[in-house]
Formats: C-alpha cells, structure tokens, sequence
C-alpha cells in the first residue's frame, strides 16, 4: 500500500510541543512537469499527449468526469504507475520517462488517498509517522506529533483509527501527508466520501494548511466548484486529454468549447443560425462576430444571467414550476419558440409562484455561442 514518501529532517521537532493547533511546517515547494505524457493500455489510451506545469507553491486542480484520466496521471506523477511515453520532471529533473523511473519513495512527494488508506493496527502516531524512514525513531515521532498537532489531533495520538470519525480520519490522512514536508503533495479526491457541509469545512481546512506548508499541490476532483475554490490553476480533461487549463476565472468566463462550458455553468442550450454576424433567439438576437454567416450556433445562456421583467417587457414567458434549493431558487419558464422551459436561477426573495406571466431579458455577459453538431 502507498503511503507519504521520502522524508525531510530537520525543523517543527525542536521546541516545546504545543497544545491546539499549529502552523504547518514550510517544505521547499517543487516545479512540476508533465511533457506529452501517454498511458496506454492494451489499445486503449488513459492519458494522451499530456503537457503541463505546475509552478513552485501553487495548487492545480486536475478536474473531469470519470474515467478521463485524472487519476492515472497523478499516480504516474506519484510514481506508482510508469508513463508509456512522456517525461515527469521535478525540478528540472526527469523522474519518469525513457531514461529513467525514480521509484516513490525517492520522489520527495506526499500522497493524500480517497480512502485516507490509514493503518488500522498501527496508532494515529505511528500512521503520520509512516513514511517518515530516513528519520531516527525519536525524530520521526516528534515530526508527526507536530503535523497531528496542527491538524488538531495531537490528543488522539496514542489511539486507533477506528474511534475517529470520517473527518478526523481525513485530518489524520492530511498530516501524514505534510510530515515528511514532500515538495509536492498529491491528493485522490480527498473530500468526496464526507458528507457536504463536513466537505465544505475540510476543504477549508485542508487549503489553509497547503498555503502554511507551501507545498506544491495536485488535487483530482470531478466537483467544479470545488475545483475553482482550491484551484489557481485549473486543467480540465476528457477522454485522457487536457482540453483547457489557466486560472479558475478564466476556464469560467471564456470556455474553450460547449463541454468546458458545461462544466463550470449551468446552461440554456439555444440552437440558431448566424445571419448579419447575430444569432437569433426566441431570447433575443446575439452577437457572433466568430462564425460566418449561415453557420449553425448553439447560444448558451447561463441560468443565473436571465433577468425577470415585469410583463410586457421583454420577451413573453410563463412560470412553469418554481422549487426552493436554499439561497437560490430554480424556476421553469415557458417562452414561445423554445422547445423546452428556460431555466433560471434567481434569489430565494425573487421567486415568483407558479403560473405567474412575466418578462424575460438576458444579461449578454452571461451568453456564450459555440458551433453547432452539424459543423
């Protein structure tokens, strides 16, 4: 079983040990480089001509669907799995690639698993202090005692994982991946078996103490908004391939295509045809100085950039249905000329009731025009 790699000596040992939580120790953050990266299978590709990097102290969210290859690529940083092409580099140094393979625990990195992956028969101490080999005993149980310190888990040192709740368990899992202050640290999903508003505060949490420990940070995630929380870069796959990467405001406000577009938003998908430089809608007529004229559109309208008018102005709509998510509130218009109802998202107060005739207006920011299917 995988665990945290090889080990830093040297500083959060000395002094007093404190009560509470502390400060994550700094590591020295590493550059990451993936260079047209393949991992093929039989015929089948998991990964894809992949290329990207990852500057010193940053975090990089690798975000997609299932099985597009987000795991196989940070199991092939990580060194449990080789590339069937491609180089990994550290700092400038080649750790996988035709030359030559580092074995994991040589990699100077730290990885953070789904399941936490805790030893159920070693004590929350001896778990954080694990991959701390090139460490004297006493050392090794000092580094670990100072990671669970600041996780807030120094008093349930000499316990076992199974009295720990799944947060603490996450929290275990974190320090054990800080201790040995890997260059970079690698997390598989880490918040996806917690339930949401344990999520929220782990994720949290878990942030903080990546920017106190500088590190390095890879997390794989399927979850968007999760992604543009941690993230300050994005690289967003599908089917083995990066399709788009740069900061999380970026990938939102300007998708590469319809997919990106899916992911980060919540669309009405309008199908029309270029005439003059315009799309026209039953929403109205849009600018498209992209596409030549008779070219087939679909205009995407978020579902937060519809306006609700007083009716008479704008276009005609009737309110479908009207359902309470919380904050927000999700209705269901129905405007002429669309086949199926305009979703729109508006403030829990804004919410009309369910048959009410209104207006419909678009917010142009919050259009994006993508080629059609049949282009």
């Amino acid at each position: 079983m995988l665990n945290v790699f090889k080990a830093r000596a040297g500083g959060g040992a000395n002094g007093p040990l404190r009560t509470g939580r502390g400060k994550a120790a700094v590591t020295f953050a590493a550059r990451l480089g993936v260079d047209h990266v393949s991992r093929r299978y039989g015929q089948s590709f998991a990964l894809k001509d992949v290329t990207l990097e990852v500057e010193p102290s940053k975090i990089l969210c690798l975000l997609g669907p299932s099985g597009c290859g987000k795991t196989t690529l940070l199991r092939i940083i990580a060194g449990v799995e080789a590339p069937t092409s491609g180089v990994i580099r550290l700092e400038g140094d080649e750790v996988a690639g035709p030359d030559r393979f580092v074995p994991p625990e040589k990699r100077g990195v730290g990885l953070m698993f789904q399941d936490f992956a805790l030893f159920p028969h070693l004590t929350i101490l001896d778990n954080v202090a694990f991959g701390l080999r090139a460490l004297t005993k006493q050392e090794a149980r000092a580094e670990a005692h100072a990671a669970l310190e600041r996780v807030g888990l120094a008093h349930y040192e000499n316990e076992y994982p199974h009295i720990l709740s799944g947060g603490q368990q996450q929290r275990v899992a974190l320090a054990r991946a800080i201790a040995p202050r890997p260059g970079v640290i690698l997390m598989d999903e880490p918040f996806s078996g917690l339930d949401s508003q344990l999520r929220e505060s782990m994720r949290e949490e878990t942030l903080a103490i990546i920017r106190e420990s500088r590190a390095t940070c890879i997390v794989v995630t399927h979850d968007a908004e999760e992604a543009m929380r941690m993230g300050d870069v994005i690289a967003l796959m599908r089917e083995g391939r990066v399709v788009q990467m740069g900061p999380p405001l970026d990938l939102y406000r300007t998708p590469k295509d319809i997919f990106a577009a899916r992911t980060f938003s919540d669309l009405n998908e309008l199908p029309a045809r270029v005439q003059g430089g315009r799309a026209e809608t039953p929403l109205g007529t849009f600018a498209a100085p992209d596409f030549e004229d008779g070219t087939s559109v679909i205009v995407c309208v978020r579902q937060g950039g519809i306006r609700l008018l007083e009716a008479g102005q704008g276009t005609p709509g009737r309110v479908l249905d009207s359902r309470f998510l919380g904050d927000v509130g999700l209705l269901e218009i129905a405007v002429d000329g669309v086949a199926a109802p305009v979703l729109v998202r508006v403030r829990e107060a804004d919410m009309p009731v369910r048959g009410t005739e209104l207006g419909v207006g678009v917010d142009e920011s919050a259009v994006l025009i993508f080629a059609g299917q049949d282009d």
